[in-house]
């Protein structure tokens, strides 16, 4: 089982790495392709937009053709947008590599969680999106430094032709070892499947769930949309120091994780979820606390930024493992359709949110205090419905 789930981790990793390496670039990106860098930054939550609306397509997919075939094909559309940004010389064309980037994640991710749910239940599958979770912030802790570093000596395009050299790796190892776990007695669906899509709607735990994960989402992509803002234009950190002061959060989030795996053998799924919500709320506290009763000269400063962040990520770490399992659960039969109906959710909705609080004429720290807030609200209802789950199956 170790080995199937690091398979299903070099898939998941598309989508992050996705993110991450390029974030010390963002400038320079915007430069070379002489765009506002505004365009550049939104690019983050529009291909987290794209992954969750394709999931809804893709779900009905793996049920249908299977696990291993959707893979394959989001993994070729990976290494064609991912060499379409390495040669993209304007705007549009850039536009429309990271598109094909949040289409192709949009696959991966649907087999990866699917994969969990074909061979996983209950404590089992919370511990192992719990993970995921905690590997997938070894790429914010390793992926800025690489990204930088890959772009100090060859240009901000280097990145992208890392990700399809990536992708490629990675299609290997699935065509050679993954196994189709699609379970024999899978409902298929001719077309979207609109009517089970409203059926799992219908249940207000499932919403709660997946609004927590989507909550917990919108909170980590306002952070790292406005991290390359607040901490080198006007925190004034070189690239080196952003990617260490990124990369020190995704390993705090790695351990948090560790201890969250701990808390569910331990005392069980709710109580992670009341941690996450008190720690989003408690981040939020400590900035506002740090803009209202500081001196106007600290305001800058880079520890006023990421110390809030680091409490309310660690609600992030205590809160996916248990949603997502809580979320899945019941859907035994229709693992790929609950799958892509909770990413969407959570993916949709959690950058739709970044989106608009960032959109607001607030400042950049305002938005994320706003974020954070809506963040533990959401978890804290999930918490809420999660001391009523006594385990069942919806068929």
């Amino acid at each position: 089982m170790q080995k199937f789930t690091l398979l299903l981790l070099t898939l998941v990793l598309l989508a992050p790495l996705g993110i991450d390496l390029y974030l010390p670039t963002l400038a320079q990106i915007a430069d070379g392709l002489n765009t506002p860098l505004s365009n550049i930054q939104r690019t983050i939550p529009l291909f987290m937009l794209v992954m969750g609306l394709g999931q809804l397509i893709v779900g009905p997919l793996v049920d249908n053709i299977g696990r291993k075939p959707v893979a394959m094909i989001g993994l070729v559309l990976y290494v064609l947008g991912s060499v379409l940004g390495a040669v993209a010389t304007h705007w549009p064309l850039f536009l429309t590599a990271r598109l094909m980037q949040g289409c192709a994640v949009c696959c991966t991710s649907v087999v990866a969680f699917s994969g969990v749910r074909d061979r996983l239940n209950g404590d089992k599958a919370a511990r192992a999106y719990g993970f995921l979770n905690g590997a997938l912030n070894i790429v914010p802790a390793l992926a800025p430094l690489l990204g930088g570093l890959l772009a100090t000596a060859f240009g901000w395009r280097a990145p992208f032709w890392f990700l399809a050299a990536y992708a490629l790796f990675t299609g290997l190892l699935i065509v050679c070892f993954l196994p189709e776990t699609r379970p024999s007695d899978t409902q298929p669906s001719r077309s979207i499947p609109l009517r089970q899509y409203m059926k799992i709607l219908r249940q207000p735990s499932f919403l709660a769930f997946a609004g927590a994960n989507a909550g917990a989402l919108g909170m980590v992509l306002t952070y790292v949309s406005l991290a390359p803002q607040v901490l080198m234009t006007q925190g004034q950190l070189s690239t080196v120091e952003f990617s260490l002061a990124f990369g020190a959060n995704g390993l705090w989030i790695m351990m948090v994780s560790v201890l969250a795996n701990k808390i569910i053998r331990k005392a069980g799924r709710p109580l992670c979820l009341a941690l996450g919500s008190f720690a989003m709320l408690f981040g939020a506290v400590a900035l506002y606390g740090g803009e209202t009763a500081l001196p106007a000269n600290w305001q800058n400063h880079w520890a006023l930024y990421m110390i809030p962040v680091a409490i309310s990520v660690a609600g992030l770490a205590f809160t996916v493992g248990p949603a997502t399992s809580y979320a899945l659960e019941p859907y035994q039969q229709q693992a790929g359709v609950a799958s892509a109906l909770t990413g969407f959710i959570q993916m949709a909705g959690g950058s739709s949110a970044g989106l608009l609080v960032m959109a607001l004429p607030v400042s950049a720290k305002s938005a994320l205090l706003l974020m954070m807030v809506i963040g533990a609200v959401l978890v804290f209802i999930a918490w809420q419905y999660s001391k009523k789950m006594r385990g069942y199956i919806i068929r």
